[in-house]
């Protein structure tokens, strides 16, 4: 079953077509912006503990996922829908979606500030030993990233932000990295 999804996160068009519906979940979460780049993932084991090779993809697609929204905002201080950033961590329909968010903001004269909050985990892997496609459930917060009009007045928005579930493919490229190739936001509230 497809979802068509058009909502606005902290008042960021975002679109998405998931061809799944998951369960998200909230578990401690990382901000987009955090030094590390890499979801807190204290299921993982001690980094000197050898990891499955399903743990390692689901690492993969999880840092996949979360470079995905820091090139979203570091793209979105200047709504630089061009930026080449936007590629590393995502393709296809996500790749598509990003970018025509941040040319709308561009074209409304729109930059975005702040961090948004993510809570990502890995819902599920397909197939089982040989991963292709990851399926990432997050509960993103979106009330510290907030739109500014380009002069620095912030824009009076009906919708301050909050709690979204989030669902997200991720997907093995042929070179063998791990990229989103689809995401749906849904509304505020959701989780």
């Amino acid at each position: 079953m497809a979802i068509g999804i058009l909502r606005s996160w902290g008042g960021r068009a975002v679109i998405g077509v998931v061809n799944l519906v998951v369960l998200a979940a909230c578990s401690a979460g990382s901000t987009v912006g955090s030094s590390s780049g890499t979801p807190n993932l204290s299921a993982a084991g001690s980094p000197s503990a050898p990891q499955s090779p399903d743990e390692t993809v689901k690492q993969d697609a999880l840092a996949a996922y979360l470079g995905m929204w820091k090139d979203f905002v570091d793209a979105g201080t200047t709504s630089d829908w061009q930026s080449p950033k936007l590629g590393q961590h995502a393709t296809g329909v996500a790749l598509t979606n990003l970018s025509r968010g941040l040319y709308a903001d561009h074209s409304n004269g729109l930059v975005t500030k702040g961090q948004p909050a993510l809570h990502p985990m890995v819902s599920s892997v397909e197939p089982v030993g040989d991963p292709k496609k990851i399926i990432v459930s997050d509960c993103g917060d979106s009330t510290a990233w907030l739109k500014y009009r380009a002069d620095g007045n912030q824009v009076a928005d009906n919708n301050p932000g909050g709690r979204q579930k989030i669902n997200a493919v991720v997907e093995k490229q042929a070179d063998g990295s791990w990229k989103v190739s689809d995401f749906g936001v849904h509304g505020v509230g959701t989780c």
